[in-house]
């Protein structure tokens, strides 16, 4: 995805679409995206991505804390992964369809809780986490290995199930073009350098 062409919205209305049905997802958490991705859009996801989103916005930093913060107060509220996929320890939630104002990022949220093994899915573009552990040893696996508080970002046609241990925690995630999908079946090949 060449993300350096950007085109302006058609849409006649000026915030980006959202799916929360019956919750409003406040505004300064999509501005909070949109100032972010316009930071990244440029970056292919992938390892040496992953990298650099855990060394300038990792824990402790402005955008990751900022993430948390918007992420469990969003919980509590309940417009963060509120849609039940297999149950109540595994639900997920649209919070915006890719668009100019997202710089062509789809954005996510998904909750896992205790010991999980979610729906095997593929990246066609990649895929950037936030990880937002509610318990301090959550951690969800990633391609590079299981990661608690900080970022994942599988690369471009990776294929996983989406993995949480230790407690529960929130994947706050951006795909390009909103991308993923479920009809691959697991065990086939990883993409060269994944």
């Amino acid at each position: 995805m060449d993300a350096t062409t950007t085109t302006t919205s058609t849409t006649t209305n000026p915030e980006p679409p959202i799916f929360v049905p019956t919750h409003q997802t406040p505004p300064p958490f999509l501005t909070l995206c949109q100032t972010f991705l316009s930071e990244i859009r440029n970056f292919t996801p992938g390892a040496p991505l992953e990298r650099h989103l855990n060394t300038v916005y990792g824990p402790g930093t402005h955008y990751y804390t900022s993430f948390c913060e918007h992420v469990k107060r969003g919980l509590e509220e309940g417009w963060v992964a509120h849609t039940p996929v297999t149950g109540p320890c595994y639900r997920r939630s649209k919070v915006a369809e890719p668009c100019a104002e997202t710089m062509f990022f789809g954005i996510t949220t998904e909750d896992g809780e205790e010991v999980l093994r979610g729906q095997y899915h593929v990246h066609p573009y990649g895929e950037i986490n936030c990880v937002v552990p509610i318990d301090e040893t959550a951690e969800l696996k990633g391609m590079n290995g299981w990661m608690g508080a900080g970022w994942t970002s599988p690369g471009p046609g990776t294929h996983h199930y989406p993995e949480v241990r230790g407690g529960a925690l929130v994947a706050l995630f951006f795909l390009p073009a909103g991308r993923i999908g479920y009809d691959v079946k697991p065990g086939g090949p990883q993409p060269v350098g994944a």
